[in-house]
């Protein structure tokens, strides 16, 4: 066992993920967490970028893009976006798995990732529809928009301070 591992069934899931061939290249290849971290960070600007930029509009931001054509442009890279930003954010799970699995700001990032993914699936699932024909978005479309954009924010500040922490 792990000293001082993730509680419980975490703990055997971590000395797993670190037993595997790719965590063990991760951590001892000097050049590969670097380049697996750029990585994850284009992915993340590439679905956040997005995503924002779709939330302002939704917010009343640039009145004069269609918000149907501007859906239709950016969804595809925020889709698109995530083959670079789970495979990369596994490897790097994987480095430092007992680690990552017990530190409370990863948790809550992880958190943050699932609630920001129900509420952008609510959106589509919900308040867009109703707004997609009129142009005009409902008040519902514009709260889980903000609620988009913090969510994000936040998950961005937690991946920052994982390095302090």
């Amino acid at each position: 066992m792990l000293a001082g591992a993730a509680p419980g069934g975490l703990a055997a899931l971590a000395q797993w993920i670190a037993a595997t061939a790719p965590a063990q290249a991760m951590r001892t290849n000097a050049w590969l967490y670097p380049a697996v971290e750029t990585v994850h960070i284009v992915g993340f600007v590439l679905l956040v970028g997005a995503v924002a930029m779709f939330d302002l509009r939704v917010l009343g931001f640039g009145r004069t893009l269609p918000p149907r054509e501007l859906a239709r442009h950016l969804l595809p890279w925020s889709v698109g976006s995530l083959l670079l930003v789970v495979p990369s954010g596994l490897l790097l799970l994987s480095a430092q798995a007992a680690d990552m699995l017990r530190n409370p700001v990863f948790l809550l990032k992880m958190v943050l990732v699932v609630v920001a993914g129900l509420n952008a699936l609510a959106f589509h699932l919900g308040s867009w529809w109703r707004t997609r024909g009129s142009g005009a978005p409902t008040v519902a479309a514009r709260v889980n928009a903000a609620l988009s954009l913090l969510f994000w924010v936040a998950v961005i500040a937690c991946g920052r301070m994982l390095a302090y922490v």
